[in-house]
């Protein structure tokens, strides 16, 4: 079971039975955990929940901890002063007042207490800061700013990081060995945190200097260094690297299959260097296909406790950036000897498959090998193959038949995808150009073509049938897992859908992938297709590891992992790891559990990297997207409305370029949110705007500090009219001619933003494509946990035990009473 869902599930019961005590072993049973695996789950949730203060221990039994107790969360700061503290994945946030806030800053690790308990089950209580346990910003990035009135202190820091940007950051003379100059781009240790003397000050020592803030690329290292993006290897890692031989060595060859006759390929982006896998096909007499994916195999050269593992496992993922490439791995390995270039032998660690008309793989073989790429590919050049092209065509003759296999495998696997419900989203992606200088030029939408997918397809099956052989086995193992969306969240979308007349066939409690596809075959080319699509998207979950094997929903797939490339992720490299052991020492107990206790902590940590760096790729590409439209200000351009929001709507032109229309701008009438239809409404005119709905619109400001563009409609005379009436309520701080919101609002207005990227399905190989030299910057996670309402399985205090909650909707939660 998934640790979320087993954590509310406890934490339903204990709150239902509040009084009495449990062991773990009695609510392991209750759940119907009976291995070992299981039982080690429910200590790990009723540990965690102890911690948090959320349960108390008494012995080796375990209780509900009501809410007078103190609590540790994180805080969440509103620029108005107040807060809120999350300490709990199902209980409500504290309130924080301005003056319990204790001077914490935005994420910090806070210990709380009870003013006032909670007076609902959807309103938290009111908490007051005791103790600030671990300050989230311990280490800043900004520009120096020398001068100062104050004795001791150099200057001044600026601050890019809009959550800290109401601070100011004093310099102090502890930084007076470095040789600081006004316009340096520096790193700095926070010295003293605000107090109640200095609640909006911070005392700083600089530690490091970038640069200047108008060299080429620095704009872009302040983001990295701001996110704690690892982006040097130190010297150790580099020795070990060095130490790689830059071919495979004859003994090397021993215990593996000798695949280097076959006709293997690679397929990539032009400018892609990390070449992590190669594939072939031919059709078998029978009528099957051969499918053979034969992967780098990173674990040869990375051994687990090196300079070089401890390194990646901190990066977790290489981040890929504008014009440039925070790798995982030193270039050596990613694009050396671990990368599959053509012509030349290499380690790999391979899955072969046969596959029937069908897309049922009904044989496979997993090994370690030999290979030899026999042409470095580009997705260009194949897709120039497959629609025909005479003069491509003849330069790779000798491979078109397997091209054109290949094709109709790809079809036959898309087919079967499609049967058994797997949900396409097809928004766009961008590339964006910069010049000689780091300066964006322009932002150019890429197509994917059939070879894309093709390739695709090719990894989403070795990915699930790797996956499905571990999961039968039932040893650990590694899973890219996608939950079923939460309740709370598929039933607000279902209301959604119908209010634009596509009722969603099926139980929202019960959410199949199917009922999903189905609703978007019905709504397809229809105008409200984009709308339904993008808030399907962010009723979703987000993708991540972990060692249970939960299946993925946007791919409609019981078994999923990721394989595919360990050049760049830190979990497909676990997972080969995994393969080797077992082959080497097989399934039984002892074999287990080497890593058993290891992979939870392995899926979390990777999960929240993965996090960071797509956090990083966004923030670069919204700055560098307002920076390319700072000489567009007074431009028109066609949009459609991404988001509606009490603030204004959101408006993304055919470029992906996204920017604000503010509501103190829609001045043709007074407009009124409505929450459910997501869509701003006139009050006297009754226009409505919505997601989806084409506008016009003219570049008002773009401000590339502020990583922001803005907008105003041209056409808002134009919209549709509708029947819907907003109650009328005091709304003026949003309405019409009212000042704009500040970035904050903006920010926090926008929580759902990216939520609307592309599952693991789109592409099957997550972030697969955006290994072109850096300029790809596909955003590839299905859906987000900012803003998930929060769910409650409570139950009545003083109901028996039976009477909890449910597993995963399908039986009961029986627990053994405590003898008394």
């Amino acid at each position: 079971m998934e640790i979320k869902q087993l954590k509310e599930q406890i934490t339903g019961f204990l709150r239902a039975n509040q009084g009495q005590g449990f062991t773990a072993q009695n609510l392991a049973d209750g759940l119907r955990l009976n291995d070992a695996a299981g039982y080690r789950q429910v200590v790990s949730v009723l540990e965690g929940m102890v911690d948090a203060k959320s349960a108390k221990k008494e012995g080796d039994t375990y209780q509900f901890q009501n809410q007078s107790g103190e609590v540790i969360g994180e805080f969440k700061a509103n620029d108005k002063g107040f807060g809120f503290v999350r300490y709990d994945d199902v209980l409500p946030d504290y309130f924080i007042a301005p003056d319990n806030t204790g001077q914490a800053m935005q994420g910090d690790a806070v210990r709380v207490s009870t003013v006032k308990p909670a007076q609902s089950e959807d309103r938290g209580p009111e908490g007051k800061v005791e103790e600030i346990i671990e300050h989230a910003y311990q280490r800043l990035v900004g520009v120096f700013t020398s001068g100062s009135q104050q004795k001791g202190i150099l200057g001044q820091i600026r601050l890019n990081d809009k959550k800290a940007g109401s601070y100011q950051v004093l310099v102090s003379q502890a930084s007076a060995d470095l040789e600081l100059h006004d316009g340096q781009v520096v790193v700095a240790d926070v010295a003293r945190f605000a107090d109640k003397v200095n609640p909006k000050q911070l005392l700083v020592k600089v530690t490091q200097i970038l640069g200047y803030e108008n060299e080429p690329g620095m704009d872009i290292m302040q983001i990295v260094e701001n996110k704690k993006v690892p982006n040097y290897f130190p010297d150790e890692v580099m020795a070990e690297a060095d130490a790689i031989p830059n071919e495979v060595q004859p003994e090397e060859w021993q215990g593996r299959v000798d695949a280097t006759d076959q006709p293997l390929v690679t397929i990539d982006g032009a400018d892609t260097k990390d070449i992590d896998d190669a594939v072939v096909v031919w059709k078998k007499d029978n009528g099957n296909y051969h499918l053979g994916v034969h992967i780098a195999d990173v674990s040869h050269y990375v051994r687990p406790g090196s300079a070089i593992d401890k390194e990646a496992y901190n990066r977790g993922t290489s981040v890929y950036l504008t014009d440039r490439v925070i790798p995982m791995l030193p270039q050596k390995l990613s694009n050396g000897i671990a990368s599959l270039n053509p012509d030349v032998v290499r380690l790999a660690m391979s899955v072969e498959m046969e596959i029937d008309s069908q897309g049922r793989i009904v044989k496979h073989d997993i090994h370690q090998s030999v290979i030899k790429s026999h042409a470095r590919m580009t997705y260009t050049a194949v897709n120039e193959i497959l629609a025909g092209k005479e003069d491509t065509r003849a330069q790779y003759e000798g491979l078109v038949p397997m091209f054109e296999e290949m094709g109709e495998l790809h079809q036959i696997l898309y087919k079967m995808r499609s049967r058994r419900g797997a949900i396409e989203f097809d928004t766009p992606e961008a590339s964006i150009v910069v010049d000689q200088d780091g300066k964006a030029i322009d932002v150019v939408v890429r197509e994917r073509g059939t070879a894309e997918r093709m390739i695709e397809s090719f990894m989403l099956a070795a990915n699930e049938t790797i996956a499905e052989h571990y999961d039968r086995l039932k040893v650990p193992f590694l899973y890219r897992i996608h939950e079923v969306p939460d309740e709370d969240r598929a039933q607000s979308f279902f209301e959604f859908a119908k209010t634009l007349g596509y009722p969603v066939q099926g139980d929202p409690a019960k959410v199949t992938p199917m009922m999903l596809q189905g609703l978007m075959e019905r709504v397809k080319d229809d105008p409200a297709e984009q709308m339904i699509s993008t808030m399907m998207l962010r009723a979703m979950k987000q993708a991540k590891y972990s060692p249970d094997p939960m299946g993925h929903f946007g791919l409609g797939a019981d078994y999923y992992t990721h394989f595919t490339s360990p050049i760049r992720r830190y979990p497909d490299l676990t997972v080969h790891r995994l393969i080797k052991w077992y082959a080497a020492n097989g399934t039984g107990v002892e074999a287990q559990e080497k890593y058993a206790s290891h992979l939870g902590q392995i899926g979390e940590d990777t999960s929240t990297r993965e996090r960071r760096a797509i956090d990083t790729e966004r923030l670069v590409d919204a700055m560098k997207k307002a920076e390319y439209m700072e000489d567009k200000v007074g431009q028109e351009f066609d949009g459609v409305v991404n988001a509606a929001l009490k603030f204004g709507l959101f408006v993304s032109l055919e470029n992906t370029v996204e920017g604000l229309v503010h509501i103190s701008n829609l001045t043709d009438d007074h407009y009124e949110y409505d929450e459910k239809h997501a869509a701003l409404i006139g009050r006297s005119k009754h226009h409505i705007f919505q997601i989806g709905q084409k506008v016009r619109v003219k570049v008002l400001r773009a401000n590339k500090e502020e990583s922001t563009v803005d907008f105003i409609l041209l056409n808002p005379n134009e919209a549709p009219t509708t029947e819907i009436r907003v109650p009328q309520k005091d709304n003026g701080k949003f309405g019409r001619g009212r000042g704009r919101g500040n970035g904050n609002r903006r920010n926090q207005g926008r929580s759902d933003k990216g939520q609307g990227g592309k599952s693991d399905g789109q592409r099957g190989d997550a972030n697969r494509s955006k290994r072109h030299g850096g300029q790809g910057q596909s955003k590839s996670h299905a859906g987000s946990q900012s803003g998930q309402a929060k769910r409650s399985n409570q139950g009545q205090a003083g109901k028996r035990p039976s009477q909890g909650p449910k597993q995963g909707g399908q039986h009961q939660f029986k627990v053994k009473q405590r003898p008394s």
